[in-house]
């Protein structure tokens, strides 16, 4: 995944929250087994004592977390090499940062677009030039940051303010959720939100400039 996420950097927020989900479930797998193991080694020492009900509750435990083990892993190994899977995250990004997008009153996804696309305009010229400055000849990326480098470049900078950057960060999110298998649609509250975004950066940037 983290060379998926090196060639496409639109799938970086994807891609984190499937690591994520795969820590979590790892982790919870290790929980399992371990418990499986203790309770295996306790049902061995007991195996000689004269407390049969206990014995057997205990080989019964072992035996129910050792098929939960065993199913829960199965699930880790179908979900990692699932084709869907980067779509599947897509959407609950999508669910996450537009909630409501599933609603009657739905923006234009054409205008959101729009909007989207004269904010990374407006990344890539301010926050290009600001990454120049701030980053050593020697170490320049021969690549363009990403979109949300260039945002955080800028709210570094103090160019933009923290909660527009994290209005920013939530629009690209949503952009590049839908071209990755996402509902292509928009709430309206969120193609409001583009269009402020769009306004405040303008602004922010004419008057640094």
């Amino acid at each position: 995944m983290s060379r998926e996420e090196q060639e496409d950097d639109t799938l970086v927020d994807a891609v984190e929250s499937l690591k994520a989900r795969y820590f979590k479930l790892l982790a919870f797998i290790t929980i399992l087994v371990l418990a499986t193991i203790a309770l295996s080694n306790l049902a061995i020492s007991m195996a000689s004592s004269s407390r049969s009900a206990l014995g057997a509750i205990v080989i019964n435990s072992g035996q129910s977390l050792f098929a939960t083990s065993l199913v829960t892993i199965a699930y880790f190994i179908f979900d990692v090499i699932s084709p869907r899977r980067i779509e599947a995250a897509s959407k609950a990004l999508q669910s996450t940062v537009d909630p409501t997008y599933a609603r009657q009153n739905k923006g234009s996804l054409e205008d959101f677009l729009r909007n989207y696309n004269e904010i990374e305009s407006l990344l890539t010229e301010y926050g290009l030039s600001a990454n120049l400055e701030i980053t050593p000849s020697s170490f320049k990326q021969a690549r363009r940051p990403s979109n949300a480098r260039l945002a955080e470049i800028l709210a570094r900078n103090e160019l933009i303010s923290k909660d527009l950057y994290t209005r920013i960060r939530n629009l690209i999110t949503l952009r590049n959720s839908i071209i990755h298998g996402a509902d292509p649609v928009v709430s309206l509250e969120l193609l409001e939100s583009s269009h402020q975004v769009l306004t405040e950066l303008k602004r922010a940037l004419t008057n640094e400039t």
